[in-house]
């Protein structure tokens, strides 16, 4: 309970900013290129669909699901993904589909809302001022669990910033995205 009672909070509001970024990208603005060398925006959009939607299924002890194309639903799929995770057994033991603890799967979660988030503000020209309690969950998880992201593809190579950087700039380096980054 204590996992869900400190990490729900920070989950809705970081999924409530990058829906709310999500909703404000312009039909003209798809083909922007992102920080996340990979996607242009609309892939980025699809990204995050396909994450509320693996995310949802995982919280409700289902199975991983594979990417569909881009729908543009992603904040309806992510309102689903906080349903899922606001009941309480979905916090419980290890998830059968990825053979992880549940709190790992929520702060993996947390990570690509974060990150993602500030992807897209950044492509399309968007303020995003992430929660400061949501970077340093996503940062101490981040510290831990680099070696296994990259070595799954979630996390590029890292990009060197200041010992003394914002806590938000060293979070980008340790996954591979330049702070500095502009279309």
């Amino acid at each position: 309970m204590a996992a869900m009672e400190n990490m729900m909070p920070l989950m809705m509001r970081a999924t409530e900013r990058t829906a709310g970024l999500v909703r404000a990208v312009r039909q003209e603005q798809l083909g922007f290129s992102t920080p996340c060398a990979k996607f242009d925006v609309k892939d980025l959009i699809n990204h995050l669909e396909w994450v509320a939607e693996m995310f949802e299924s995982l919280g409700r002890g289902g199975s991983s699901v594979e990417q569909g194309p881009y729908a543009g639903d992603f904040p309806e799929r992510a309102e689903r993904t906080l349903a899922a995770w606001s009941r309480p057994e979905a916090w419980e033991g290890t998830s059968p589909a990825m053979g992880l603890p549940m709190t790992t799967l929520a702060h993996m979660y947390l990570v690509d809302m974060v990150v993602h988030g500030w992807d897209l503000a950044r492509a399309t020209g968007q303020e995003y001022e992430p929660d400061s309690e949501a970077v340093s969950r996503a940062l101490h998880f981040t510290d831990r669990m680099v070696e296994t992201g990259r070595q799954r593809g979630a996390f590029g190579p890292p990009v060197a910033v200041p010992d003394d950087a914002p806590r938000f700039d060293r979070l980008l380096g340790v996954i591979g995205r330049d702070p500095a980054w502009t279309p």
